[in-house]
């Protein structure tokens, strides 16, 4: 059949690296398969509400090095659990999938790509089911996405979180302060556990170890004893006391998309270190600043990988699969095979083992 028209959406929230997915399915569709490109809009939000523009080479031209995306994203966007408000500011929810198939079906698109994390995938795989022609593209900082050994964005947001730990070094030192620093990770630890080791962290608190500050006290103590009167602790988001939840905050945003918002963890551990030691103690949230900015040169190459290989796999008809990164090759795994798994650090894992072999508290 061949491609004559393709769509491409970024859905959930955004990272370094989006841009050279877009930049790299558009040039292969037209240079290898003359095609028609589609830039769908806001994520899935722009196929419920017909928002969409054409794509072309000179469009891309210049946003290999740009963070963000250039369609737009958003993580509320879910066309068959649609929450909005309604007139009294009450949530509702509402199933917009028949109308997101009838505007996929008037763009007459041979292929949809879709570039996402799990929620967003798992959409895909919904409407690939009903009979869309769908390709998922894996993104998300955390890393934490089954089937694949890297999501592009990732190695940017450990070198931001690093950059910044270098940074708290300094500043810790000369103050003989208690640094920490809250980075993203609301299931898996990968990004604090890989900035901590580069960042020489001396303790590293992640979702799948649930920590004892009295552990982390202890490292605190022995730190100072030895003639180190500071540390440098790095949290992820999701990082839960024993025997807690993790902390969330409520807001409008959050109740819109259906998912706690985590954050809170960093100033809760360091007012509660404050209590009970003679040392100050200061928190830094990361936050948003390790999705955006320019990509690394690494996330730059996944992104025109997984990009054109998608177009490939898209060409060969071979749908309802995401091309996946495993060893040095880009493979394609079954959407159907994602399922929600979230890919923690597995407690086993040798970059644990590295951390604690040198000397790292992991709070436990």
């Amino acid at each position: 059949m061949g491609l004559k028209r393709v769509g491409i959406l970024t859905g959930g929230g955004d990272c370094s690296g989006l841009n050279a997915v877009i930049r790299a399915v558009t040039r292969s569709a037209i240079i290898e398969h003359e095609a028609e490109v589609v830039g769908i809009e806001d994520g899935f939000d722009g196929l419920i509400f017909d928002r969409h523009r054409m794509l072309s080479i000179a469009d891309t031209k210049e946003i290999l090095p740009l963070g963000g995306t250039i369609l737009g994203t958003t993580n509320k966007g879910h066309p068959f659990e649609y929450r909005e408000f309604d007139k009294e500011g009450r949530v509702t929810i509402r199933d917009y999938s028949k109308q997101t198939i009838e505007n996929f079906k008037k763009l007459k698109l041979d292929c949809l790509f879709v570039v996402g994390g799990d929620g967003t995938l798992q959409i895909a795989h919904r409407f690939c089911e009903l009979g869309l022609p769908v390709i998922g593209i894996p993104k998300t900082i955390d890393n934490d996405l089954v089937g694949t050994d890297y999501t592009f964005g990732y190695q940017t947001a450990v070198q931001v979180a690093c950059d910044a730990l270098d940074r708290l070094h300094t500043t810790g030192e000369s103050h003989q302060r208690v640094m920490i620093l809250e980075v993203m990770g609301r299931d898996a630890g990968w990004i604090a556990l890989e900035a901590g080791i580069a960042g020489r962290a001396h303790a590293i608190l992640i979702p799948e170890i649930p920590y004892q500050l009295e552990k982390v006290l202890e490292k605190i103590h022995l730190r100072k004893e030895g003639g180190s009167p500071f540390s440098i602790i790095v949290i992820a988001e999701g990082a839960k006391e024993i025997g807690k939840d993790a902390i969330t905050s409520e807001s409008a945003s959050n109740r819109l998309q259906g998912v706690a918002q985590l954050g809170g963890v960093g100033f809760y551990v360091a007012h509660e270190i404050g209590e009970r030691i003679d040392l100050e103690v200061r928190c830094t949230v990361l936050g948003h600043t390790q999705r955006g900015g320019t990509p690394l040169a690494f996330d730059r190459v996944l992104g025109t990988r997984l990009g054109t290989e998608a177009v490939q796999a898209a060409a060969e008809e071979k749908f309802g699969n995401m091309v996946a990164l495993q060893g040095r090759e880009i493979i394609l795994v079954p959407l159907k095979s994602l399922a929600g798994i979230v890919r923690q650090v597995p407690l086993d894992s040798q970059l644990i083992r590295t951390a604690e072999s040198i000397g790292v508290c992991l709070g436990r």
